[in-house]
């Protein structure tokens, strides 16, 4: 929209100088011919003065105005800076990793007749060991710069938010963080370490535009919070795909749970432009003055909003951990081997996905570069000796259950560490916000441990 009326502004300037050149002659020249005829006709001569005069008069004060209208054009033309920087928020898209939204700086040159609109947060499936580097978190994204009208053609296909932002720089500030963006896009610039929270799309935007203004964005924004954390704002971003929410959920270590600040949570895009719209710049007098100078929508969108607040798991999770405890607990203790068949069944799953899961928060934590999933207390929970309770949990589907003693060790010890989680809530050192998974695996881990330690009664038992 900014461009369309710059555009707009200028074509009209134009049109209207060439109006003006071409209008002069005629008035002249009318006049010219108005003179000769007056020095014929002497009978009308005094009338004709009189018309003369009128209309000299009119055509002078014709020209004055055109003469006025000139320069008051001239004078928005040159108020109008050579360069001008916006920032340019998208809202979530349809792909699961777009969920977050994005940003990326504008950068118009009025002279040159130019918007170009510089991303940082673009990566490659092609790019040799994504998917390795992705796993260790040895990620390298990149900036990259396209027309503006050609993302913003983009992003109105696929239906997403568009909102623009104009800054105010002044020409020195513009013309630093437009050097700076021709600097950092050259390919020997141009690539990054990725982190979702430090170094991603909005926060690389961020920095660039707190360079170039002195730190005044940081100072704006530190220290300043309304409570959310990591997690709170990944869950709630990620609500709409809750498979994906919850395994994110479950990844995510202590680190995610500290408290933020508005220039810590400005990894969200959507949550930053909210930011700038409080921050402050020092003018040329040196007084402070908003940010922001004007705010347009250039496309609403379809895709729904993320909610301001993830989902609260608890309650549900509780009942689920319970009535899948109670399940497990009576179905397995039954005489009939088709009844302890879904009890077995479940337990393997369980058990596979506890000792599995176990082991990929281990590598995450020891393995990766991952900080956000490091020291995660969801190994508690998913504990890599899980994996030795399956041969347990298959012998349910036999006649005569047998379960030794080493079993019965097992199953306590993961059922005590299930309980210590519950425990830790109330420590200062465990900090992680996962009350909800503890409600719904710990009922679960106790009663596979009662049922294994129940071993000798079911092998006793005789089958129907």
């Amino acid at each position: 929209m900014r461009g369309a009326c710059t555009s707009l502004l200028c074509g009209s300037a134009r049109t209207e100088g060439d109006d003006d050149g071409s209008g002069v002659v005629p008035f002249v020249s009318g006049e010219s011919r108005i003179a000769n005829r007056e020095s014929r006709i002497v009978a009308s001569s005094s009338v004709a003065r009189v018309i003369v005069c009128a209309f000299l008069c009119l055509f002078a004060l014709s020209g004055n105005a055109q003469n006025q209208s000139d320069d008051s054009q001239s004078a928005i033309r040159d108020s109008q800076p050579s360069i001008e920087i916006s920032l340019l928020t998208i809202g979530p898209g349809p792909i699961f990793w777009e969920r977050f939204g994005h940003n990326a700086i504008v950068v118009r040159d009025n002279e040159a007749g130019t918007a170009i609109a510089y991303n940082y947060g673009i990566f490659d499936f092609e790019q040799e060991n994504f998917l390795a580097n992705f796993a260790q978190g040895n990620m390298r994204y990149r900036i990259a710069a396209d027309r503006l009208d050609d993302d913003i053609e983009m992003y109105r296909e696929e239906s997403r938010s568009i909102t623009e932002q104009r800054l105010a720089f002044t020409p020195d500030e513009a013309a630093a963080l437009r050097a700076f963006l021709r600097w950092n896009i050259r390919p020997e610039n141009a690539f990054y370490r990725y982190d979702y929270y430090i170094a991603n799309c909005s926060t690389r935007v961020r920095d660039a535009l707190d360079k170039a203004l002195g730190g005044a964005i940081k100072r704006s924004t530190e220290g300043r919070s309304r409570g959310y954390t990591y997690r709170m704002d990944s869950l709630r971003l990620m609500a709409a795909e809750p498979l994906l929410m919850l395994g994110i959920d479950l990844g995510l270590g202590p680190y995610a749970d500290e408290r933020i600040d508005f220039w810590q949570e400005s990894f969200v895009p959507e949550v930053f432009a909210r930011a700038l719209r409080d921050a402050q710049v020092a003018g040329e007098d040196g007084a402070p003055r908003p940010l922001v100078v004007d705010e347009a929508t250039i496309e609403r969108g379809t895709i729904a909003q993320a909610p301001d607040l993830p989902p609260d798991l608890r309650v549900p999770f509780l009942i689920a951990g319970i009535a899948l405890g109670l399940a497990i607990f009576g179905l397995a203790r039954s005489r009939s081997r088709a009844v302890r068949a879904p009890a077995a069944l479940f337990a393997l799953v369980f058990e596979l996905f506890c000792g599995v899961g176990g082991l990929v928060l281990l590598f995450l934590w020891l393995g990766t570069a991952h900080q956000s999933a490091w020291r995660n207390e969801n190994l508690f929970l998913l504990n890599p000796l899980c994996l030795a309770l399956i041969p347990a949990a298959a012998t349910w589907f036999r006649k005569r259950p047998r379960l030794g003693r080493d079993s019965t060790i097992v199953a306590t010890l993961v059922a005590g560490f299930a309980a210590f989680a519950l425990f830790s809530k109330i420590l200062p050192w465990f900090a992680q916000a996962n009350l909800h998974w503890i409600l719904l695996f710990l009922p679960i881990h106790l009663a596979i441990a009662q049922v294994v330690a129940d071993g000798r009664r079911i092998s006793s038992v005789r089958p129907a």
